[in-house]
């Protein structure tokens, strides 16, 4: 049950005066359907509206005038704006209005009024003027004009400055709720009181006040990591105080294992360590294995299928899309099958006779291991005796859907793995319910790829090159880029380079993209890793991660607009065999600093890991790194970058807090559980309102 302290806070936005059924959809758009999430809208700008004499006034400043109106200058012709003069004892200001805007004007200012005017002041020829002042009032309202003024995020017709006045009007419902904060940390933080720093949030004196790492900002967001944290140390108690099946390290996995053509990395090693350590300890496993692209998660989680197996238990390894499903049933199917482990792919496109006999053998246990897509968690695929759950990218599920699996049996094993490279530093807030082992280096035999950067003036040379390639047997990618907020235009543009590619090769060029139903999209794909396809142009809303070892070549069109991990990431898709591959990074000169070394390190390293860690340092935080793509919350408050060192404290807090006092019986205890229903953090999921 939400504290009834909250309540005001969770009415919808409708209950604020002012907002009706016509402003309540743009308004809901911009912040939120509560009175809460405009109270948490933080504005992104701040404008100073100092009180000067006009001669004090330089162009291009904003500034408030106290001054006397002298003349109506009334427009010539309709198109010409009209300007009303005014003065102090200083010097002169034409005000002006175009079109419908100079309606009513000339009766609220008359010659002889004394008025002040507030806006941003420009150069006319040698006069000054204030094309459209932001305020004119009497001299006894004075007070109306901010002399600090916040600026909101608008659109759907709203303005900025209505927006402010709707969140001023939900600080005024913010009661003032009983402190959570540990004092002591507080105190030695500088934090003010969390109402106090929601006043400072829409009425900042400054810009420093502004940003993220003011004490203001910086209080806010250690609220609501600390809701986050709390929510998720209390999701990893509730896992481990379950019992789970015992399905320790196996002769029949050392079997699997002595079959590979090669040896396991350290890293391998060392994962598959910690994740035996937890499936022998009778509490359930909730781990991350989390590698590089390459790195060789799948055969690691293998030879943990191999341990349930070995038990008498049923696993499943679940991907997003059924060309990975198919991907990963390749590389199992075989070693397992000649261990004796009856291996099944099931995907949405089983039907029938087929969808049946496999649905019986999940059911009467005949099948140990279960490989496939969403089609795995549906209520008439049961299991005789599941006890190991693998999802790869899990990031790419809801919570539910997980969950669905999971309850398939009784105290499942939960291994999950994710290719995309999180900073150590952020590793807390994205994954703090589980336990983390990763892979870094790459297993032998994998070739490095070679990077290279060229400007988009020498694209046809890249074209010819690539042409050369693909008749000389090779494969590759070509990926265009993020060009505007537009889908569409995005696609056009994808479509064109593809329309330039079939010109020279024909039917051996495909395209894959967002618009694409997905049965299209993954015969294209199909296509590809068969062979069919040699150059496959995407845009950059598609998921690439087929595995074709044959490719060999990827092009990356105007690259400084990609983040360096995802870059990376893209990267990653060549060199995957014993072939040399090549990256080509294309960029349209000339390049930010930022942007110069962004490229100048992915052509220097392809340690995905230190890459992430770089890239976190060059551009901060914000969605960088594409985080939201990889599963990192979608915070208010937090910048993942400036509050790297609120992450950790938020976490040890967390901790603290659970093994004092499990049951939140304390005063803060109490206070916390507000905190918690106040951000919505749900310990049962680790997800907002989840």
């Amino acid at each position: 049950m939400r504290p009834e302290i909250l309540f005001p806070l969770f009415a919808p936005i409708t209950s604020l005066k002012g907002v009706g059924p016509r402003i309540a959809p743009a308004l809901e758009r911009i912040a939120g359907p509560l009175v809460r999430d405009l109270l948490f809208l933080a504005p992104h700008g701040l404008i100073q509206r100092p009180c000067l004499a006009v001669a004090e006034v330089g162009p291009e400043e904003v500034a408030t005038l106290r001054v006397t109106v002298t003349e109506h200058l009334r427009p010539r012709s309709p198109q010409q704006p009209l300007r009303i003069r005014a003065e102090d004892e200083t010097g002169r200001i034409d005000l002006v209005w175009f079109g419908n805007a100079s309606r009513g004007i000339e009766g609220r200012l008359p010659v002889g009024a004394r008025r002040l005017i507030s806006g941003r002041v420009e150069r006319f020829g040698l006069d000054l003027q204030m094309v459209h002042p932001d305020y004119v009032v009497e001299e006894a309202r004075a007070g109306e004009i901010p002399e600090h003024e916040t600026v909101y995020p608008a659109g759907g017709g709203l303005a900025p400055r209505l927006v402010r006045r709707f969140a001023l009007a939900a600080l005024e419902r913010a009661p003032d709720l009983p402190e959570w904060q540990d004092p002591a940390w507080q105190a030695g933080r500088g934090f003010p009181a969390w109402l106090d720093a929601l006043r400072v949030l829409h009425s900042p004196s400054s810009e420093a006040d502004l940003s993220p790492a003011s004490a203001a900002r910086s209080r806010l967001a250690y609220d609501e990591l600390l809701a986050h944290q709390l929510a998720m140390a209390q999701r990893r108690s509730h896992r481990r105080s379950g019992a789970a099946p015992r399905l320790p390290g196996s002769a029949l996995a050392g079997r699997i294992e002595a079959a590979l053509p090669f040896r396991l990395t350290p890293d391998q090693t060392s994962a598959l360590g910690d994740i035996r350590s937890d499936l022998g300890g009778g509490v359930r496993m909730s781990r991350l294995l989390q590698g590089d692209v390459g790195s060789g998660k799948t055969v690691v989680a293998m030879l943990a299928l191999g341990d349930a197996a070995a038990a008498g238990a049923q696993s499943v390894l679940m991907a997003p899309t059924e060309i990975l499903a198919r991907q990963h049933f390749e590389t199992l199917a075989a070693p397992m099958e000649a261990q004796g482990i009856r291996v099944i792919l099931l995907t949405g496109r089983d039907r029938g006779p087929g969808r049946r006999e496999k649905l019986q053998r999940l059911a009467d246990g005949s099948a140990g291991v279960a490989v496939g897509t969403h089609a795995l968690f549906q209520d008439e695929v049961k299991f005789a005796r599941l006890a190991l759950a693998v999802i790869d990218e899990q990031h790419r599920f809801g919570v539910g859907e997980r969950q669905r699996l999971l309850d398939k049996g009784e105290g499942v094993h939960l291994l999950s793995m994710s290719a995309t490279p999180i900073p150590r530093t952020l590793e807390l807030a994205a994954y703090g319910d589980l336990d983390v082992s990763r892979i870094v280096g790459k297993p032998p035999g994998r070739t490095p790829v070679a990077t290279r950067a060229a400007p988009m003036t020498r694209v046809a040379e890249v074209e010819d090159r690539l042409v050369a390639a693909v008749l000389g047997g090779a494969q590759a990618f070509w990926i265009c880029p993020l060009v505007s907020e537009s889908e569409l235009i995005d696609l056009k543009a994808a479509e064109q380079r593809a329309l330039e590619l079939q010109g020279r090769l024909g039917s051996r060029v495909g395209l894959v993209h967002g618009k694409l139903p997905p049965a299209e999209k993954d015969a294209v794909m199909a296509d590809f890793a068969s062979g069919k396809v040699r150059v496959l142009v995407a845009t950059t809303v598609v998921e690439v991660g087929v595995n074709v070892p044959n490719a060999t070549i990827m092009v990356i069109e105007q690259a400084e607009r990609f983040g360096l991990a995802q870059l990376h990431q893209l990267r990653g898709r060549v060199g995957r065999g014993r072939a040399e591959s090549a990256c080509v990074l294309l960029y349209d000169p000339p390049l930010s600093d930022t942007a110069q070394r962004r490229l100048d390190i992915l052509r220097r390293s392809d340690d995905g890991f230190a890459i992430a860690e770089t890239d976190l340092e060059l551009r901060g935080g914000g969605d960088a790194l594409g985080l939201r793509q990889s599963g990192f919350p979608d915070y208010v408050f937090v910048d993942p970058f400036v509050h790297r060192d609120l992450i950790l404290a938020a976490g040890d807090d967390a901790r603290l807090v659970l093994a004092r006092d499990p049951d939140f019986s304390t005063p803060r205890g109490q206070a916390l559980r507000v905190l918690q229903a106040l951000f919505d953090w749900r310990p049962e999921t680790g997800m907002k309102g989840a």
